[in-house]
């Protein structure tokens, strides 16, 4: 038995050995001749799973350690008889951490108070319910827009994208990318609804590139028609557009999802995918030894003086700075796939405690709301 791995899946090694010849090779050099006495492969974003690389191999199964699946032809996979999986709200935690600190940085940079913002989150997936839930917990108000879960739920919960783009001070994106059909997202934010944005608006991106056209954002910021836009993905990535991250108030080499626990989340899914399929006596296993980040998992806040925005945000940015990201893109574009490759250890909220001190109870409440435990 074969199992081909992308060498970039972490937690991995070691585990399959025992049952399968395994071989990790980078996503971009998992070819045809390859995977085609393979079983089995286990891939992130940047392996195409097409015919061009199946026709004529033994591979009986594919798992993507991601949330995203467009890189798979699930069409020809399934007429094929190739199972296929992806890892469903494996990272949603993360992308959630990652939002939280965008918002908390906009806010700094912008001067914006959360009790008077409103966000409007575009897709209310795994993803987006835990976003919505944090600005919530923030103080922000929160429109929600999905017609596929709208027309199934029939709920009043959501609405139009038009009301988001009306209403919403910052919008955020967290859609599938798909090309065809009424829910289409392919460039859903083009030039035509980029167009009817306003400078009081910022727009996020961290679901995928193309959702967002742009050269269209790019030609809407250098009009100053935007207060401000954020992109952790891309349309042609990794080769970005220098001018485009030039007018972004935060620019991230597509690692929203990067968390050290969310990427042991995605390989969990994929391993037990594998055994469910193959047979191997790993459908319960989980992956281990997560590392603790550079710094301590217990820190301390003082509360005096400050508001519980301040407290919210000191919290959120101890976790995780966005702009430490942001920096390290600007300052080397071209070093985007190794910034992904070898991104650090980031540990999301769940693992760290908060020693407090002249904090309020309802502040502190909210902070274990978001994730935190407190002392």
């Amino acid at each position: 038995m074969k199992i081909v791995c992308d060498n970039k899946i972490p937690f991995l090694k070691g585990t399959l050995e025992p049952y399968a010849e395994v071989v990790y090779l980078p996503g971009k050099e998992t070819t045809a001749e390859v995977v085609r006495d393979a079983d089995a492969i286990i891939t992130r974003t940047r392996t195409i799973c097409n015919e061009a690389l199946l026709k004529g191999s033994k591979v009986k199964v594919i798992a993507t350690a991601t949330i995203g699946f467009d890189h798979i032809d699930t069409v020809w996979c399934e007429s094929n008889g190739i199972v296929w999986k992806n890892a469903p709200g494996c990272n949603s935690w993360s992308v959630k951490q990652y939002i939280a600190s965008v918002l908390v940085t906009l806010a700094k940079k912008h001067k914006l108070r959360f009790e008077n913002l409103t966000l409007g989150v575009v897709g209310v997936g795994n993803v987006g319910s835990k976003v919505a839930e944090v600005a919530r917990l923030l103080g922000m108000k929160v429109l929600l827009n999905d017609p596929p879960r709208a027309r199934k739920e029939s709920s009043a919960m959501f609405v139009s994208l038009e009301e988001i783009m009306e209403q919403a001070d910052i919008i955020t994106v967290h859609v599938p990318l798909s090309k065809s059909g009424g829910d289409a997202t392919w460039h859903l934010f083009d030039a035509q609804r980029l167009a009817k944005l306003t400078p009081r608006q910022i727009l996020i991106n961290s679901s995928r590139g193309p959702v967002v056209d742009n050269t269209a954002l790019k030609e809407t910021l250098q009009r100053h028609a935007l207060k401000g836009a954020v992109l952790d993905v891309w349309e042609g990535e990794p080769d970005l557009d220098a001018e485009l991250v030039s007018l972004l108030d935060i620019a991230t080499p597509h690692i929203a999802g990067y968390s050290a626990d969310g990427k042991a989340n995605g390989t969990t899914m994929s391993v037990q995918t594998v055994a469910k399929c193959l047979g191997l006596p790993l459908t319960e296993w989980n992956a281990s030894g997560v590392p603790a980040p550079k710094q301590s998992l217990t820190f301390a806040i003082d509360g005096k003086g400050k508001s519980k925005q301040d407290i919210l945000s000191e919290a959120i940015l101890y976790t995780y700075d966005v702009t430490t990201d942001s920096d390290a893109l600007r300052a080397s574009l071209d070093s985007f796939e190794t910034q992904r490759g070898d991104y650090p250890v980031r540990r999301e909220p769940t693992a760290y405690t908060i020693v407090l001190s002249n904090v309020e109870e309802e502040t502190a409440d909210t902070l274990r709301r978001i994730g935190f435990q407190t002392k």
